[in-house]
């Protein structure tokens, strides 16, 4: 049985063979807590994304998601999902860990792609992975963006692509001085995806997919660091080979 949420869910799901298909908005947690209730549901496992804007955009929260918003005293992913998962448990309904049925999809460590990341790319994922534990730790964004081990986007909202397009524009920008001379700052990208330190897998996992690389190689970004074991990598030959295609090297370290 699949609890589908308006805002964020294709509705090509319906087509997927799921016994039963319930849509929701955003808002309706008490509609889903019922919902479950009332088909028997024990446990639920969170697939897919909400953005985190979406839950500060226009929509209507009912009494129970009011009440939850109100009380945490800080509002990013971790407190809003891990208060939804509270509530849920609280009503007899264990919210299991996403990666569940996807273990084989977490990145394996090692250089997955033909090209090895170059001097000055290792250089950047090291002072990548530093931004992003210190960003993790605050629970503020997942990606970090670097260029000649400077810090040239960090996420918060916008998600992990907005992030990347961001940097691209920023180094777009960098123009040429009236003498001719090129920026100082080269326009290779190189992006650093990583999970928190004490990453909760029933929810916000790390995700990659095609659409990354694409994203990516529109920006100018050159080289992708995540963090094994702690990040799906989705449709895994597909995005490969797009990497190799765009010459984008993608490697997987341990945890940070």
């Amino acid at each position: 049985m699949v609890a589908a949420i308006k805002e964020e869910t294709f509705p090509e799901i319906e087509a997927h063979g799921a016994a039963a298909v319930h849509w929701f908005s955003l808002g309706e947690l008490s509609k889903l807590i019922e919902m479950f209730q009332r088909e028997g549901v024990r446990r639920a496992i969170m697939a897919g994304q909400v953005r985190h804007k979406q839950i500060f955009s226009s929509i209507r929260p009912d009494w129970r998601l009011a009440k939850l918003l109100l009380s945490l005293t800080t509002r990013n992913t971790d407190s809003l999902l891990g208060a939804v998962a509270k509530v849920l448990g609280d009503e007899g309904i264990v919210l299991e860990k996403s990666t569940w049925l996807l273990e084989p999809l977490l990145v394996k460590v090692g250089v997955l792609t033909v090209r090895s990341p170059s001097e000055q790319e290792l250089k950047n994922i090291a002072y990548g992975r530093s931004v992003a534990l210190q960003l993790a730790q605050h629970d503020i964004g997942q990606t970090v963006v670097i260029a000649e081990s400077a810090c040239v986007a960090v996420e918060a909202m916008e998600g992990t692509d907005a992030t990347i397009l961001r940097a691209g524009e920023i180094m777009r920008s960098l123009s040429f001085d009236g003498g001719g001379d090129a920026p100082t700052l080269s326009r290779a990208l190189t992006v650093v995806k990583s999970a928190k330190p004490n990453q909760d897998m029933r929810f916000d996992v790390p995700v990659v997919g095609v659409k990354t690389i694409e994203v990516m190689a529109a920006a100018g970004a050159t080289c992708l660091a995540l963090d094994a074991g702690k990040c799906l990598l989705l449709d895994g030959e597909k995005v490969i080979e797009a990497a190799n295609g765009a010459g984008i090297a993608v490697v997987a370290e341990g945890k940070i």
